[in-house]
C-alpha cells in the first residue's frame, strides 16, 4: 500500500472516530448505540415488597439505607452504557441489575448505579463500595476465590473486532505481529498474552479507548466477548466487523461479597425467575438483540457452595 493510501485511510478512520465522539450523547467514555434500547418494549419489574433476607449482612445494610448500590459499565453499547447527558444507565445488563432489584425487595427506580472498572471490580466488592457487581464479569476459579458469583446469566464468547478493510484476520492465530487492544484486568487480555504470545497486547481502561484507537490505525484488533464487539460494530457497521468465530465461553454471572451466600442463593432464585416469567428474554430483544442477534437460551445456574 503507498503511503498516499495510507494516509487516505488514516484520515478517513479519524473522521469517523471523530464523528462517532460527536454525536449527541456521546463523550471520551464511548457513545451510545444509533438505535439505543428500546425503553417502550422493556419489562417493568414487580417489587417483592415481602422479601426478606436477614442472614445477609450485604442485604441488611443496603435495607437501612433504603436503596442499593450496583456496581456496572458505562461503555458497554446495549449492556451497560450511561448517556453523559442525562446520567442514565441502560443496556442489558442494567436491566438485570434492576431485576434483582425487586427480587431483592427495592424498587429498581431506587438503585445507585456506579461505574466501576475491570481492574476494580474485586475491591469495590471487597470494601463494601457496592453491594452487587453486573457488568460482563466473567465467572473463572481465579475470582471466585476473591468474590462470589451469582448465575450465570449468560453466556458469550471471546471475539476479535477488526476494520472492514482487515482481510487479513480472521481468528486469534492471525495476531502474531499485530497488535491487539483490550482492557486492562479482563479476562480476555489475560488470554490472548497467554495462548498468543506472538501477539502485541495493549491495554486500556475501557473497550471505548481500544475501538478508537482501532478505527485511528493505532491498533489493529480489538478483543474481548462477542456481545461487547457485535454492539460496536452495529454503531459504526461500515468501518468495523466482528471475525471468526468465538475462541473461548465466557459465563457472565452477578458479582457479591465472597463471605455473602445468602444474597448469592438469593440471587440464584431470582435469575431462574426472572428466565422462566419472560422478562430475561424481553430485556435481551430489548437490548442487546438490537445487536442482530438473537436471544440464547440462557445457561444454568451453577449454585455451588463453598466451605
Amino acid at each position: 500500500m503507498t503511503d498516499i493510501r495510507r494516509l487516505r485511510r488514516a484520515t478517513a478512520a479519524l473522521t469517523i472516530a471523530l464523528a462517532l465522539l460527536l454525536m449527541p450523547g456521546c463523550g471520551k467514555e464511548g457513545s451510545p448505540p444509533a438505535k439505543g434500547p428500546r425503553a417502550g418494549q422493556l419489562p417493568t419489574y414487580k417489587v417483592d415488597t415481602a422479601f426478606r433476607l436477614p442472614a445477609s449482612p450485604t442485604w441488611r445494610r443496603a435495607k437501612r439505607r433504603g436503596h442499593l448500590t450496583v456496581g456496572v459499565k458505562e461503555d458497554q453499547p446495549y449492556l451497560g452504557e450511561r448517556d453523559p447527558a442525562t446520567g442514565r444507565y441502560s443496556g442489558f445488563d442494567i436491566e438485570i441489575a434492576r431485576m434483582m432489584s425487586a427480587s431483592l425487595g427495592f424498587d429498581p427506580r431506587t438503585i445507585r448505579f456506579q461505574t466501576i472498572a475491570s481492574a476494580n471490580r474485586e475491591t469495590a466488592l471487597q470494601s463494601g463500595q457496592i453491594d452487587y457487581y453486573v457488568g460482563t464479569y466473567t465467572i473463572n476459579p481465579l475470582r471466585k476465590r476473591l468474590v462470589g458469583f451469582a448465575g450465570p446469566y449468560f453466556m458469550a464468547g471471546q471475539s476479535l473486532l477488526v476494520r472492514t478493510d482487515e482481510n487479513d484476520i480472521h481468528g486469534p492465530a492471525d495476531l502474531a505481529g499485530r497488535t491487539v487492544c483490550s482492557v486492562a484486568g479482563s479476562t480476555p487480555l489475560q488470554r490472548i498474552q497467554a495462548d498468543y504470545p506472538k501477539a502485541h497486547a495493549v491495554a486500556y481502561d475501557t473497550y471505548s479507548v481500544c475501538v478508537d484507537n482501532l478505527l485511528s490505525f493505532q491498533v489493529d484488533a480489538v478483543t474481548t466477548d462477542n456481545t461487547i464487539l457485535l454492539g460496536y460494530a452495529a454503531k459504526a457497521p461500515n468501518e468495523l466487523k466482528v471475525v471468526g468465530r468465538p475462541f473461548s465461553k465466557e459465563p457472565y454471572g452477578i458479582g457479591v461479597p465472597k463471605r455473602d451466600n445468602a444474597l448469592r442463593f438469593a440471587l440464584d432464585d431470582a435469575i431462574r425467575t426472572h428466565e422462566r416469567n419472560g422478562n430475561w428474554k424481553k430485556a435481551y430483544n430489548a437490548t442487546l438483540g438490537l445487536s442482530g442477534v438473537p436471544a440464547p437460551q440462557p445457561p444454568p445456574v451453577d449454585r455451588y457452595r463453598t466451605g
